[in-house]
């Protein structure tokens, strides 16, 4: 009996790119929302900023995108309840993301926001979804009280396993 070791590379991602805007700078100031290369195949997501004004009532567009001759909507578009799920952790794409930033991350808790948050240091990328190698983009556009305040927004690359 002949056995075969089949050694397979884990799926390649890195982040190219991030963008913050604030819609609402009386409730919102983004500082900084930027990437730090450490090396050719590993970056780093750092993103500060400051709700002025206490947030309840807060939700999630997330909406995924893929690159094809422009960005077209991909596999995932939906909002959550984020106070909700931060009590219940009841939404698969929102766990997935959520699991891959609470360690690096000041939102681990709770409404109402309010005061400075941050995501330091995020570069574990790792998805429990298979994706097709391409370029993609997630949207994030966060809700208070009806009205969009800000959005983050990071493009990234995936390489499936082959």
């Amino acid at each position: 009996v002949i056995y075969f070791l089949n050694e397979q590379e884990a799926p390649y991602v890195k982040m190219t790119n991030a963008v913050c805007e604030s819609y609402n700078k009386s409730w919102v100031v983004i500082h900084y929302c930027q990437l730090k290369a450490y090396s050719r195949n590993k970056t780093s997501l750092n993103i500060n900023s400051t709700i002025l004004e206490a947030a309840h009532n807060i939700f999630v567009k997330m909406k995924m995108m893929k690159r094809a001759n422009g960005y077209k909507p991909f596999l995932i578009d939906y909002t959550i309840d984020a106070c909700q799920f931060m009590q219940r952790r009841n939404q698969p794409f929102a766990k997935i993301v959520w699991n891959m930033i609470k360690d690096v991350s000041s939102i681990n808790h709770t409404c109402p926001y309010v005061g400075l948050q941050t995501v330091s240091d995020f570069h574990r990328l790792e998805f429990a979804l298979p994706l097709p190698t391409g370029d993609y983009l997630l949207l994030l556009t966060w809700i208070f009280d009806g009205k969009p305040q800000f959005a983050t927004n990071v493009y990234f690359k995936f390489i499936e396993d082959l």
